[in-house]
């Protein structure tokens, strides 16, 4: 049996219980996901921006110091995509701390060859959201990156690895690496590997399987949310696996849990493509075995596609942004004579925007035109006001405007003190798909200095 744990679910994650799963979780590998897919591309516009940006997760020296000492103690291995477009340079990062908690004999793996930018023109087929060609926004591509499977870092942890340390890769792949290097599962083998793969997302999101993201007060209560435990998978030679967590944690892990995690983000149950295997959810077994312990089975899989799936990064111009606030009797007819004012004021100033939107939070931020009339008048409105503008010194415009509300503006405007982020580079997330054979990707050792 294999003791897997997850580190997090995405780079915003909490390290306190990465630090806990790793202290008490008894695990053979901690797996650290932290990648969304507007991560690659933000990264590259920052390190453009910022020669100081080391272009790998910013908590990721944060995250290491958290559970080094307990996997140094317990001789837990570590997988984690915290590379973003930088792996090598993680890879450098990890090394030093390893070093600092004197695990010099500790081996450290980066996995490249995910980035496709320079090729991307040549190599991609139709952009999978709109069908049109990748002419049409190849002058605006910040990054393209391939979305990596298993089968490097499975060549990395042959090799001899503690820690691998990857960009780009399918999150489930995560898991399922040390899956393979442990029972020896080759591409073949689909029906194992479509039930690791399966393991591999159930885990990926970190607490959303023990009750992160679960919870709605009166319909789905867990216990203690403030305390929720990451998961561990105790999984068997053939990928069925047992979901648990550190006793004592706070959520549940139960059928419910695991059922709605099983579902997420998942388009096709039956074909749920991953770079190592085509997913069919259709069979699984969920069966609560005991007080947080649910057994998962049934899960297969078919061969994989012959294509890999690229994630591109495109500008897409600037969004503007800024908000203020009204309290009190009268709140929303304030805010509403508000949006007139500055609507006539961008007239004015000429504002040129591709999309203009006022939120007015409480009333209809979220579900917009959609939203009911309030059934009652609103206590207090905060509106947002923001644009998308093909240039920075178009999108400032908004800030500038909504400066002017503070002595220009109604009686009792609360206004924000003004920040320096107001304006925001747009990056687009489009998908295209790409020949597997058209990506090398490489492994590379950092050696203890």
């Amino acid at each position: 049996m294999l003791r897997i744990g997850t580190g997090s679910g995405w780079w915003g994650d909490r390290i306190s219980p990465a630090a806990q799963v790793a202290e008490k979780g008894d695990l053979d590998y901690l797996c650290f996901e932290t990648m969304a897919e507007a991560t690659v591309s933000t990264a590259q516009v920052r390190r453009r921006r910022d020669p100081d940006f080391g272009g790998y997760d910013t908590y990721l020296e944060d995250r290491f110091d958290a559970v080094l000492p307990h996997c140094i103690r317990r001789g837990t291995k570590i997988v984690t995509n915290q590379g973003w477009v930088n792996p090598l340079g993680a890879a450098r990062a990890i090394r030093a701390r390893l070093d600092a908690h004197g695990a010099h004999d500790w081996k450290v793996a980066a996995v490249t060859g995910a980035e496709v930018t320079d090729r991307i023109g040549r190599l991609a087929g139709p952009i999978l959201e709109t069908g049109a060609s990748i002419d049409t926004i190849e002058g605006d591509i910040v990054s393209a990156e391939a979305y990596l499977g298993a089968e490097p870092i499975v060549a990395a942890l042959a090799a001899g690895a503690d820690v691998v340390v990857t960009g780009r890769v399918a999150d489930p792949a995560l898991f399922l690496a040390p899956m393979m290097h442990t029972f020896g599962w080759t591409r073949a083998d689909t029906a194992r590997l479509g039930q690791g793969a399966g393991i591999g997302h159930l885990l990926e999101c970190g607490a959303q399987v023990t009750g992160g993201y679960f919870v709605d007060p009166g319909y789905k209560d867990v216990p203690e949310p403030w305390n929720l435990g990451f998961p561990i998978a105790e999984v068997e030679a053939d990928g069925a696996a047992v979901l648990t967590k550190v006793a004592g944690t706070g959520g549940v892990i139960d059928r419910r849990t695991v059922l709605e995690q099983m579902c997420y983000e998942v388009h096709d149950p039956a074909r749920y493509i991953t770079p190592d295997v085509v997913v069919d959810f259709t069979g699984a077994s969920i069966e609560p075995i005991g007080l947080d312990r649910v057994r998962v089975s049934g899960i297969t899989g078919s061969p994989r596609t012959d294509t890999l799936k690229v994630s591109i990064g495109a500008q897409e111009g600037f969004i503007g942004e800024d908000m203020f606030f009204y309290a009190g009797p009268g709140a929303l007819d304030k805010a509403r004579l508000a949006e007139r004012i500055l609507r006539e004021r961008f007239a004015v100033v000429d504002l040129k925007a591709a999309d203009l939107r006022f939120d007015f939070l409480g009333v209809n931020a979220i579900h917009g035109a959609a939203s009911p009339e309030p059934a009652a008048e609103p206590y207090e409105v905060g509106v947002r006001v923001a644009a998308r503008c093909a240039t920075r010194a178009e999108a400032a415009k908004i800030g500038r405007e909504v400066d002017g509300m503070a002595v220009s503006g109604l009686g009792s405007t609360g206004k924000r003190v003004p920040y320096a982020d107001r304006v925001r580079e747009v990056i687009g997330i489009w998908s295209t798909l790409i020949d597997r054979e058209a990506v090398a990707p490489d492994i590379v050792f950092v050696d203890s200095e």
